[in-house]
């Protein structure tokens, strides 16, 4: 007879988003949107269930090592190596506590959605295989646990929720209309800015103190405005460059799978019929954003990827053959049955990038897609 596992869930958001830790969450669920706090809906449900709270717009590897110090309960340390080489400074802030106990000591469930998916595949790439570029920056005696590997048991599933496991078409736009920087330097900006405000480690958190462009709260202060935004930018050390075609393909590059964990990708798409109409959008922004995906001249072949008319198909951000697995890794559409060390491609879901998550979603539809997913998971490594 099957029992079920008892390891925590651990989610982690997207870009622009925030976790159970940050202030607005107690308005404004991003697990959950319009529906409802999900973790508080879980928590009651008897899974475990955590939301990580990790940069908004710092890039997966600065986030990885975010989340790693946030589960273990420790300061930041984005490696020497990385962090010379993007210009910021090597350590962040330190967590008192773990987000929740055991990390290491019991195998958790990682659940990413759109960029937390990029996020959680790295944090497991690292623990499994370490850096070799970090151990060797520094005495062995100074290196992160994380760069150090050997620590695949620490995960036992990466569950990938409208990733761009492979870019998304739509920054493609927004390059060639110079978007990517403006967004950018106004991003940086506003939230420079508002870090100098109350509002700024009460209702909001940025987490962008490693460029000094966001202050911890009776640690350090922020630099100067100017100089900060310079070294964000500078370094590409940031978001919208891992869900390009380039720099998703340059994750896909480092990142290996790890040969006995599991892993599950849950591709979106909120078009329907030949023409691909967004009606099975909530979001009006998404339908717009979707209009401009589907209209796109498609890329010329690269990154070993053929952008075919199913390109076309997208979630809003995303396009739907991207959040499927990465194109470098082995996987196989799931049949009811799983194995480690394969991604498990599961059915489409039929909405948008928000809706995935609850926002603007049939509550009784999202609560019941995160059950479903928790019971799934905890069938895993069972007798």
């Amino acid at each position: 007879m099957k029992t079920m596992n008892k390891y925590p869930f651990i989610y982690v958001h997207g870009m622009f988003g925030w976790g159970q830790a940050i202030g607005i969450d107690k308005k404004a669920p991003y697990w959950g949107g319009t529906t409802g706090n999900l973790m508080d809906f879980l928590m009651g449900c008897g899974y475990e269930s955590y939301s990580a709270s990790v940069g908004p717009v710092a890039s997966a590897w600065d986030n990885a090592c975010e989340l790693y110090a946030q589960l273990m309960g420790t300061r930041v340390d984005y490696g020497e190596a990385h962090s010379k080489a993007h210009g910021h400074e090597r350590f962040g802030r330190t967590y008192s506590k773990p987000l929740c106990e055991g990390f290491g000591e019991r195998k958790f469930h990682l659940i990413g959605h759109s960029h937390g998916g990029q996020v959680i595949r790295l944090l497991t790439h690292l623990l499994t295989y370490g850096d070799e570029t970090e151990k060797k920056a520094v005495d062995p005696a100074d290196v992160s646990p994380l760069f150090t590997g050997g620590k695949e048991d620490y995960i036992a599933s990466v569950t990938c929720i409208c990733t761009p496991n492979n870019g998304s078409t739509l920054y493609q736009i927004a390059d060639d209309y110079n978007l990517v920087h403006t967004m950018g330097r106004f991003t940086d900006f506003a939230m420079g800015m508002i870090g100098r405000t109350p509002l700024h480690g009460k209702f909001v958190d940025y987490q962008m103190e490693q460029f000094g462009l966001t202050p911890i709260k009776g640690e350090k202060k922020p630099d100067k405005l100017i100089d900060a935004m310079n070294r964000v930018r500078d370094g590409e050390d940031y978001v919208l460059k891992d869900l390009s075609l380039e720099g998703a393909h340059e994750l896909n590059n480092l990142i290996e799978i790890s040969k006995n964990i599991y892993y599950f990708a849950y591709p979106a798409n909120g078009c329907v019929g030949e023409k691909h109409s967004p009606k099975n959008m909530s979001f009006p922004l998404l339908q717009i954003f979707s209009n401009a995906l589907i209209g796109l001249k498609l890329p010329e072949d690269n990154y070993g990827i053929k952008f075919d008319e199913s390109w076309r198909e997208n979630d809003g951000l995303v396009n739907t053959p991207s959040a499927k697995n990465p194109f470098d890794e082995p996987a196989k559409d799931f049949d009811g049955t799983t194995q480690p060390g394969i991604w498990n491609i599961m059915p489409t879901l039929l909405c948008d990038h928000g809706a995935a998550t609850g926002l603007l979603a049939n509550k009784k539809k999202t609560q019941g897609f995160y059950i479903n997913l928790s019971r799934m998971l905890m069938k895993l490594e069972t007798e």
